[in-house]
């Protein structure tokens, strides 16, 4: 594992899913990582995050293109799809594996809650993650080597996770990353990396051959990122990225968390809501100049 060399160009990336329409809480994004390359004589790449292969359409993809040049986004071509490198992460998985760090894990997501339930008492709440998801099960940590070889045999279903507790026993001491942006907590400089409180995340399932994790960790470093300028809603999982890259020996980008764009509720943006989406604000005849100054206000 490294740092990059300061006297390298920085090499920035948007990387959205296709999975929904770009809102304005992507613009943002798109438009500061576009603003720090220039300022920085870097480059600007676009990443489509289209590994979820069940939500993610050519059309949302389409209309990606659509927004982007719309705002005046300028990338480097070609553009990477994670649907056409899985052969990359299923290789990052095996180094994972021959380390020892990662596990089948078998229970589904009716097993654990039904499990949490059991465990929980009015005085002892399960803990959550800090997206306030609970944490996975020890259960199948703890199975031995023949009984999981015996339940994959027999063609249960399981999904490959990375054993925290034994990832960081592998990895250096005190992990860290270098904060350009104001986390949520207002924290910028040297952030300590606590890869832990999210517990052992999945890192890939059947339907799923790579999780967000581990893909972008594995794209980050093979397009040469410099840079990760991406929303405060991903601070935390930046501790799993900085583990995931020390246990696989790739560089270690500089990392600028941005202020989200939240709704008159007071929560962020969500495809799922259509909130502030940028094709409605083009129907309704909001220009594309008037849509960056919405995007990058307040920043």
């Amino acid at each position: 594992m490294s740092r990059i060399d300061l006297a390298t160009p920085p090499v920035f990336r948007f990387a959205p899913s296709p999975n929904g329409e770009l809102h304005l809480g992507h613009a943002r994004s798109a438009l500061l990582n576009q603003q720090l390359a220039r300022d920085g004589g870097g480059r600007m790449l676009l990443r489509i995050e289209d590994i979820d292969l069940a939500r993610c359409t050519p059309q949302f993809e389409a209309g990606i293109y659509r927004d982007l040049e719309w705002l005046d986004v300028e990338w480097e071509t070609p553009v990477r799809r994670q649907s056409e490198h899985f052969a990359e992460y299923a290789a990052a998985l095996e180094r994972l594996k021959t380390i020892g760090v990662v596990y089948p894990a078998f229970m589904s997501r009716s097993q654990i809650r039904d499990y949490i339930a059991e465990s929980e008492t009015p005085t002892r709440r399960w803990p959550r993650d800090p997206d306030g998801a609970p944490l996975y099960p020890d259960a199948d940590r703890t199975l031995s080597r023949r009984e999981r070889s015996r339940r994959i045999a027999a063609g249960d279903p399981y999904a490959w996770r990375l054993d925290v507790d034994a990832a960081l026993a592998k990895a250096p001491p005190a992990l860290t990353w270098q904060e350009l942006g104001v986390g949520p907590m207002e924290q910028t400089g040297t952030v300590p990396a606590r890869p832990e409180i999210w517990g052992d995340v999945i890192l890939s399932r059947s339907d799923a051959p790579a999780s967000y994790h581990l893909s972008v960790t594995v794209d980050d470093a093979i397009q040469g990122v410099t840079d990760v300028v991406r929303g405060q809603d991903l601070f935390h999982a930046t501790a799993i990225h900085r583990l995931l890259q020390a246990l696989l020996g790739l560089p270690e980008p500089r990392y600028r968390h941005h202020r989200l764009i939240v709704g008159d509720d007071g929560r962020k943006l969500a495809k799922s809501r259509r909130d502030t989406g940028l094709r409605a604000l083009r129907d309704s005849r909001v220009s594309a100049e008037e849509v960056r100054r919405m995007a990058l206000d307040g920043l």
